[in-house]
C-alpha cells in the first residue's frame, strides 16, 4: 500500500500555536529568518520519530521538553501539550484514509523530582491515536491513554494490550506484529520512509566526499553516507545515465560526471568543458558543486522515497545553481512528494516558475508561526 500525505498539524511546538494545513505535491514555504520555516519542517521530523522510534531522542537534542514547547501564550486551563497529527491517503483508493495524532506532554513532578519512569525534561506520551476512514466512517485502529493501550486486530477484534511501554516510547514504532495489525504496520512503514535532508556536510571530513561501499543504493541515506552507491546504481545497475546526464549538464553546462564501475567501493568525480583531460575526485569539488550532487542523488534516485523535505537547499549554492535545482526539483515531485522551506526568493521564485506550485509565505503573527492566505479551518483561500 502506498500512501501519500494530504494534511499536518501541529500544536505548542515551538513558534506553532496551533496550525493545519493541507499538503500538496510540491510544497513551497518561503519567508524571512526567524519566522518559524524550520519549525514546519521539525514537526514533520517528529512524526517520523514517533514511528522510528526516535521521539525522545530526536526531543532531547532539541533541549528537551522544556525547549520544545510553545513558547508564547497558553491557556492555563488546558494541559501543556505538543500535540502532532498527519492524515494519509491510499494512492489506490481516494476513500481509503488514515490519521495518525500524538500527544506529548510532561513528566509529572513532585518537590522537584520526576515521578514514575522518566527523566525530568523527556518527553512523555499521553495519548496516541490511529484513526482508519472509509466511505464516510472512521474507526480506530489504535488508541493509547497513558499507559491504557487498545488496538483493532486484523480479525476486527478490538483489544486491551498489556505491552510493557515505557512513557517515553510510542506504540506506533513498538506494536510490530504485520500479520495481526497490518494497517498500523503499513502506516509505521510509511513514515519511516520518509526522507528529510538539511545540512549536507560538505567539509573535508564529510562523508559526500569519501568512497562508500559498493552496495546497490535506490534512496539516497539522510546524511548522504551512500552518495557514491546511489550514483553508481543509477549508472551501472539501471544502466541508463540519460536524467543524470541531463540535470548535471543543466547545472554545469559541458560538464560530465564519472563514475566508474565499483569494486569493493564506488566512488564518482566530475571533468569539467575547462579541464576535459581531468576528472576532480570527490574530496576536490567545490562544497557548493559537491552539494548540489547530494540534491542530484536525493532527487533522482532510483527509488525515491514516497516523500521528501529539503530544509534551505540553496546553502552554499552559487544563484546560477538555482534555477536548474528548481527544475530538478519540480522533475522530482512528478514522482513523490516534496516539501521545501526556503529563505532564498530566487529558488521560490524558480520553483513557481518551473511547475506553475504556489509559494507560501511563512510570517510571525502575534508570537505565533503562520502561512499568509491560511485559514483557522485549514484550508487555503488565496
Amino acid at each position: 500500500m502506498s500512501l501519500t500525505v494530504i494534511g499536518f498539524f501541529a500544536e505548542g511546538y515551538r513558534s506553532l500555536q496551533r496550525i493545519s494545513l493541507p499538503v500538496d505535491r510540491l510544497n513551497v514555504f518561503s519567508g524571512a529568518n526567524g519566522v518559524g520555516k524550520t519549525n514546519l519542517y521539525r514537526a514533520l521530523e517528529l512524526l517520523q520519530a514517533a514511528a522510528t522510534g526516535e521521539l525522545s531522542r530526536k526531543l532531547a537534542t532539541e533541549g528537551g521538553m522544556e525547549s520544545a514547547l510553545f513558547a508564547g501564550w497558553q491557556s492555563t486551563k488546558k494541559p501543556v501539550r505538543i500535540i502532532l497529527r498527519v492524515q494519509l491517503q491510499d494512492v489506490l483508493a481516494d476513500d481509503n484514509e488514515y490519521e495518525y495524532e500524538i500527544s506529548i506532554g510532561l513528566v509529572p513532578q513532585k518537590n522537584g523530582a520526576a515521578l514514575g519512569a522518566a527523566f525530568i525534561f523527556e518527553p512523555q506520551v499521553k495519548e496516541e491515536r490511529l484513526l482508519h476512514r472509509s466511505r464516510k466512517r472512521a474507526y480506530p485502529l489504535l488508541e493509547r491513554q497513558n499507559s491504557t493501550l487498545t488496538a483493532l486486530g486484523s480479525d476486527g477484534v478490538k483489544t486491551s494490550l498489556g505491552i510493557d511501554l515505557l512513557a517515553s516510547e510510542t506504540a506506533l514504532a513498538n506494536l510490530q506484529d504485520p500479520d495481526r495489525y497490518p494497517e498500523l504496520h503499513n502506516v509505521r512503514e510509511a513514515l519511516r520512509s520518509w526522507r528529510f535532508y538539511h545540512g549536507f556536510r560538505t567539509d573535508a571530513e564529510s562523508c559526500l566526499r569519501r568512497d562508500c561501499l559498493a552496495v546497490t543504493s535506490p534512496t539516497l541515506e539522510s546524511d548522504g553516507a551512500n552518495l557514491a552507491a546511489v550514483l553508481a546504481t543509477l549508472t551501472h545497475i539501471r544502466g541508463d545515465t540519460t536524467d543524470l546526464d541531463s540535470v548535471i549538464d543543466d547545472a554545469f553546462p559541458g560538464a560530465v560526471l564519472e563514475v566508474p564501475p565499483p569494486r569493493r567501493t564506488a566512488s564518482f568525480g566530475m571533468r569539467f568543458s575547462d579541464y576535459p583531460l581531468r576528472t576532480f575526485d570527490s574530496v576536490e569539488l567545490s562544497d557548493g558543486t559537491l552539494r548540489y550532487i547530494a540534491l542530484v542523488g536525493a532527487l533522482l534516485a532510483y527509488r525515491l522515497p514516497p516523500f521528501i523535505a529539503l530544509n534551505e537547499p540553496e546553502t552554499s549554492l552559487h544563484p546560477d545553481l538555482l534555477q536548474p535545482l528548481a527544475r530538478l526539483i519540480a522533475r522530482a515531485s512528478a514522482r513523490t512528494q516534496v516539501w521545501i522551506v526556503t529563505h532564498s526568493e530566487i529558488l521560490a521564485n524558480a520553483l513557481s516558475e518551473e511547475s506553475g506550485v504556489r509559494v507560501r509565505e511563512v510570517i510571525r503573527e502575534n508570537g505565533r508561526t503562520w502561512i499568509n492566505g491560511l485559514s483557522i479551518t485549514g484550508d487555503f483561500v488565496t
